[in-house]
């Protein structure tokens, strides 16, 4: 933490826009700025400041600690630095998948962006019976150009082994392999359930098989680097909404990127769009979320495909190509099976499930069509193999 990192407060942003140079040339006085907060995630504090006759801007600062916890649970803010660093990546690959980013200020650990408050939350969409749109493709696309450029195909040796090492990110990763990929499967603090997957969590801490296999995943998650990953891409960290009649579809809140492996960002969002199908069954009856699946993988392996041919390192032929695009399908089936399992008896759950009426039945089929995944994930060639799984709960 730089020695002048401040924490700002919504009477502080004004004068710390102008200080940033965000309205060099306008006359309005600060007073002629509307400031307010609209924090709504785990660890940082987001304000969006509004002047007269100018266009608005979000701030986002990472505090020294989880924001819903305050200082009694520390946590590093150069979070951000690992957040502006992955913009940064995803900007020279996939502009139009995130949001403009105007400054980041690295003594504070604040982003200075574009205002997204014309659109809304994927998963809220999802749970008033919305759809996904592009949501899908837009996914494919961001990971698979982030995914070539910043892989061995992609970059030197060279400048991959900086980008190795400016990435670390220890801090998040850490819960990530905890959060995720160990604490559901032991006792821990952290886990809680409905009690209708009582005895379904009880059953997957005694479960040695699946175990194995997470441990699996695990281990591919801490020395798997193949690319820059987001890290956190689910269907809260994408935004959907129409600006002049064209769609628009942002990913936003890459603070757990680092390098790892390429399925980790399908797999969660994967996860997502399942429990958000179990949802939309319950509710109204046989829902069409899963051909989600297929779109995004759709969308990755043709835009992955078509930058190949401007691999650096032809040594990796076409044939490796098939190898590595499979690998990165299995992982992810992989990743999705624990993400849902781990939204439901670990420490973060879904809205999804539990603002249903009765969590139960939801929430059961959810739990049994994760330990599949993950069990059989190999087993699994393509999206109508996933399809006729999980029509099978």
């Amino acid at each position: 933490m730089t020695a002048d990192y401040r924490i700002l407060e919504p009477g502080d942003i004004p004068g710390y826009l102008r200080e940033r140079g965000m309205f060099d040339g306008n006359p309005f006085a600060d007073s002629d700025i509307e400031v307010h907060e609209v924090s709504d995630g785990n660890l940082n504090r987001v304000f969006i400041a509004t002047p007269r006759d100018g266009r608005s801007l979000a701030v986002k600062q990472a505090l020294p600690w989880v924001r819903v916890a305050g200082p009694s649970w520390p946590m590093s803010p150069t979070r951000a630095t690992a957040e502006a660093r992955a913009y940064r990546r995803v900007a020279a690959v996939a502009p139009e998948t995130i949001p403009v980013v105007h400054d980041y200020d690295a003594e504070n650990y604040a982003l200075t962006m574009e205002n997204l408050s014309d659109l809304r939350v994927l998963r809220t969409v999802l749970n008033e019976g919305g759809g996904f749109g592009g949501a899908s493709t837009a996914v494919g696309i961001f990971v698979a150009r982030l995914a070539f450029a910043t892989s061995d195909f992609g970059m030197s040796s060279a400048e991959r082994k900086a980008l190795i090492a400016e990435s670390v990110n220890p801090e998040l990763c850490k819960i990530t392999e905890d959060l995720i990929l160990a604490e559901p499967y032991v006792g821990h603090e952290h886990n809680h359930w409905h009690e209708s997957v009582a005895d379904l969590a009880a059953a997957y801490r005694d479960d040695r098989e699946l175990r194995t296999e997470i441990a699996d995943l695990r281990h591919t998650f801490m020395a798997g680097a193949q690319s820059l990953v987001h890290g956190d891409l689910h269907t809260g960290s994408i935004m959907t909404g129409d600006r002049d009649g064209t769609e628009v579809v942002r990913i936003f809140d890459p603070e757990f990127s680092f390098v790892g492996p390429v399925g980790f960002d399908l797999g969660l969002y994967w996860g997502n769009v399942i429990v958000a199908e179990t949802r939309a069954r319950i509710l109204d009856g046989p829902a069409d979320h899963t051909h989600e699946i297929a779109r995004t993988w759709q969308a990755f392996e043709s835009e992955f495909r078509a930058l190949w041919p401007t691999r650096l390192d032809t040594f990796f032929d076409d044939a490796y190509l098939d190898r590595f695009l499979t690998r990165v399908w299995t992982d992810a089936l992989g990743y999705a099976g624990a993400e849902i399992i781990r939204r439901i008896v670990g420490f973060a759950h879904l809205s999804d499930l539990d603002s249903l009426p009765d969590p139960g039945p939801a929430t059961r089929r959810a739990l049994l069509i994760g330990r599949e995944l993950v069990i059989h994930r190999a087993d699994l060639p393509d999206p109508r193999a996933v399809r006729k799984l999980i029509d099978q709960y």
